[in-house]
Parts: structure tokens; sequence; C-alpha cells
């Protein structure tokens, strides 16, 4: 299916590893071009290296979105570089445990960390999406629907990340700007695979997890989180607007009695 977004320019934040390069490397994949904000500078010089050398453009910009000046000067590169920016996806974050024993201070600093960029990145965009027509794609967590526990910070984030994705749905309609969010639970992520290593028994651990996932009894990929992310974000979703969209397979909402049975028991039945 061709998903016509072929030389439509994406602004894309964290997009040098994880969830964040699976985007990339699928809007690449299908003809856009990328510009990839990002804290790290070998990691997104490397990967724009790479697309040089294809002929594509992937092109990154520094900087730390906790900084305002940051996001508004992402959106000036993006713009000088390409002429127009035609999507957003929001995708930068980290869970970082910030509780309710941390204090104010940590509280909004992982706000800052989690939630205010996602605001200010389209804030600055805003003309360039009404001129294109665009669209903005928010990733979100599961975490705000089932909580986690410690992390109060990323938590109300993500929350955040919900009722933005509706309120700017409501805003933006009349521009012709479509916005949803796509929000993973368990995806199998490098950095999924750093921490599960530091268990006792990592296979033990993951199959745990693996148990309690309906479908397929496995990790969603990052390669699934990215379809769904670039097919909302293409015109072959173009009548759909304020929808938060899981990729889990099952795993935030299916009745527990399946999550928790043993699969040939299930079978049986």
């Amino acid at each position: 299916m061709d998903l016509e977004i072929k030389d439509k320019v994406a602004l894309v934040t964290g997009g040098s590893k994880g969830i964040g390069l699976g985007i990339v490397r699928r809007l690449l994949a299908e003809g856009a071009k990328v510009a990839n904000v990002n804290r790290s500078t070998a990691e997104g010089e490397a990967l724009q290296e790479e697309y040089a050398a294809q002929g594509q453009d992937c092109f990154f910009i520094q900087g730390d979105l906790t900084d305002l000046n940051a996001c508004e000067h992402a959106v000036d590169q993006a713009r000088t570089k390409f002429g127009r920016i035609d999507m957003i996806v929001n995708n930068a974050g980290v869970n970082d445990g910030a509780g309710l024993e941390d204090g104010p201070e940590a509280f909004l600093l992982s706000l800052q960390r989690n939630l205010i960029h996602y605001y200010a990145m389209v804030h600055y965009a805003l003309d360039d999406l009404k001129a294109s027509r665009g669209c903005i794609i928010n990733i979100g967590s599961k975490v705000c629907e089932t909580g986690q526990g410690g992390t109060s910070g990323y938590a109300a984030s993500k929350g955040g990340i919900n009722g933005l994705t509706r309120e700017w749905a409501i805003d933006l309609a009349p521009h012709g700007i479509r916005v949803n969010a796509v929000l993973p639970a368990e995806t199998w992520t490098p950095l999924y695979e750093k921490c599960l290593a530091g268990a006792d028994d990592p296979q033990a651990a993951r199959a745990e997890i693996e148990a309690m996932i309906p479908l397929g009894r496995r990790f969603t990929t990052i390669e699934e989180m990215a379809d769904m992310v670039v097919f909302l974000a293409s015109p072959r979703s173009s009548h759909t607007t304020g929808q938060i969209v899981f990729v889990d397979g099952g795993y935030t909402h299916l009745d527990r009695r399946f999550t928790s049975t043993n699969e040939t028991e299930l079978n049986a039945k």
C-alpha cells in the first residue's frame, strides 16, 4: 500500500533510538523527509550520515527539549532545511521514576521531560501545520491508564498527552489537521532489554511478562509501533482524529482472567 507520504516532511522528537528510531526508519522507507531532534549528537549524526549515503534526508537537530528555546530552535531549523512541516511526531520522553516522595521539583522536571515539549513543539510549528493541513502523532504510554507505582510525573505526563490529543483534535479540525495518540505497553526496545538484563534470570523475567500479553504471548515490536504511527500520519487515515490507539497485543484492556490463565487451559475450553 502506498501511504502517500513521499516527500512529506516529518519532525520527530527522540528519533535516534528505540521506538523513535523505528518511526524514523519507517517514514524514510515510505519516502518522507525527516528532521530528527535528539540530545545525543553522536547517534543523531550517525543516522543522518547513514541515510545521506542512500540519498535520503534524515536531518539531525541537536537539542534538549526540556529547554523551550531548544524546541523553538528545532522547529526553525526544520523549516529552514525543508521549507515546510507536514507532521509532528512527539515521541521523546523517559520514565524517570519521579514519585510522590521526590517532591514538587522532581515532579515538575518530569513534566518538562515528558509533556511540556509536546505542547511547545506543536505551538511553534502551528502555522506550518495549518499551511500544510498536516497531522500530529503523540506517543503516550499505557501507564496513564493502568498506573505503575513510583512514577507520578511520568503517569501524569502521559495522561496529559491523551488530554492534549483530544483537545487539539477539536481545536485543529477546522484547519484540516488530524491529531492522534499511539500508546505502547510492553514493547521490546534496547532499553527494555537492558533493564531485564539486571534480573537474576533475564529470560525468565521476559517470559513472565510475555505470559501476560494475550496476543501471541510476546512483546510488541518497535516495527509494529512504527507501522501504526506512520499509517495514522498518512492520508490513508484521512478521517481519523482524536483517537488514542493502543498497540499492545491486548495487554492493557483485555480481561485479566485471560492474561493470567495458562494458554493451554484456555484453548481447551
